[in-house]
């Protein structure tokens, strides 16, 4: 090899030596620089509910994407890199399920289902135990809604013998609420001309004539069912007297409500019941992670943005996150309401009271 062709050989190497420590050298400089993307995930429920909107707003809140300012400027939002993203689901049911097994990071479920879960029984018999469920924290109430078609004769629950009624997709957290008042009010699910539809179909039903009556479970004022009572379509049957009563003594995870005066345009006071929906997540998730999360969404500076949207966002209140929780609380949620004082009482149920 002439000393020509051996000086290039030796040039090109050295060319490659060089571009590969650069590489080497920017790798590292930009692992030590841009922040590790964390992505977590909600799951909630139908679009037409309570629990979707809650979870796009919440995720707005608490990610930590770079170069947002006011992550940047306060410390409000999650963990630095965090990108959380609420999903559609089909209910409280399916949440629950994909949590415990760590198909989704963390999701939305009511209390009485929370504790069906934990015991293993009610709509988790064939599951087994949910052993894996935490919880972040209680959220908001949820109203139990017995919508009907505003020319049905139907007003009370004991009404709905014979009558076409649906009570949420076999997955949903109606389902299991619809299923308990039915029980205590009397009423045989044989009786019914039963279906097992979401809430939008349920209301597109309704309209057509095709259904008497459905359950809805979420958040005052759902936006669906007063667009129903609005244009004449439909009405809601209180849920009240004895058979209330004998709800609630079978039930420990309802309690007695009103849905107030003018909630639903032109509607009076309406008696219901209604159950605290929970944010849950798998027990295994990271501590620290759990409770910087936590932390952003208690966050005082928040504070103006979940009254300004209202509702059930406006419901979001320290004072009502750890209030006899039907599962543990995550570590990580823990220990942030250790540090301010606010671990309202420990987990003790062992099943359902």
């Amino acid at each position: 090899m002439s000393f020509r062709r051996a000086a290039l050989c030796v040039g090109a190497g050295l060319g490659v030596l060089v571009l590969a420590s650069l590489f080497v050298v920017v790798s590292f400089t930009s692992a030590l620089t841009l922040p590790t993307r964390i992505s977590f995930q909600i799951v909630t429920g139908s679009t037409a509910g309570t629990y979707f909107p809650i979870g796009q707003l919440i995720a707005g809140l608490v990610s930590h994407p770079p170069g947002v300012d006011r992550c940047e400027s306060a410390p409000v939002c999650g963990p630095t890199g965090l990108i959380i993203s609420a999903r559609t689901s089909d209910g409280a049911i399916a949440n629950v399920l994909a949590v415990n097994q760590g198909g989704a990071d963390s999701g939305f479920a009511q209390t009485d289902v929370i504790s069906q879960a934990i015991a293993g029984d009610g709509a988790f018999r064939k599951f087994g135990k949910q052993s894996n469920i935490r919880i972040i924290a209680d959220l908001f109430p949820e109203d139990i809604h017995l919508v009907v078609a505003r020319k049905s004769k139907i007003a009370s629950v004991a009404d709905l013998k014979g009558k076409r009624v649906s009570i949420g997709a076999e997955s949903s957290g109606t389902s299991v609420t619809a299923r308990a008042i039915l029980a205590a009010f009397g009423v045989s699910e044989r009786r019914l001309k039963l279906r097992h539809d979401s809430a939008d179909v349920d209301a597109q039903l309704l309209q057509q004539g095709r259904l008497d009556a459905f359950f809805f479970v979420g958040g005052r004022p759902v936006a669906m069912i007063d667009d129903l009572i609005a244009r004449g379509v439909a009405r809601v049957v209180p849920i009240g007297g004895p058979g209330r009563d004998q709800l609630l003594k079978a039930d420990p995870d309802l309690s007695a409500d009103t849905i107030p005066q003018g909630t639903y345009r032109g509607t009076l006071a309406i008696e219901t019941v209604s159950v605290q929906a929970l944010w849950i997540v798998n027990a295994n998730e990271p501590n620290d992670l759990i409770y910087g999360i936590t932390k952003s969404l208690f966050n005082p500076t928040n504070r103006a943005a979940l009254d300004e949207e209202g509702g059930s966002a406006a419901a979001i209140r320290i004072g009502n996150a750890t209030r006899d929780l039907p599962a543990p609380l995550h570590p990580g949620a823990e220990r942030y309401f250790r540090e301010i004082n606010r671990l309202q009482r420990p987990f003790i149920r062992s099943g359902r009271s």
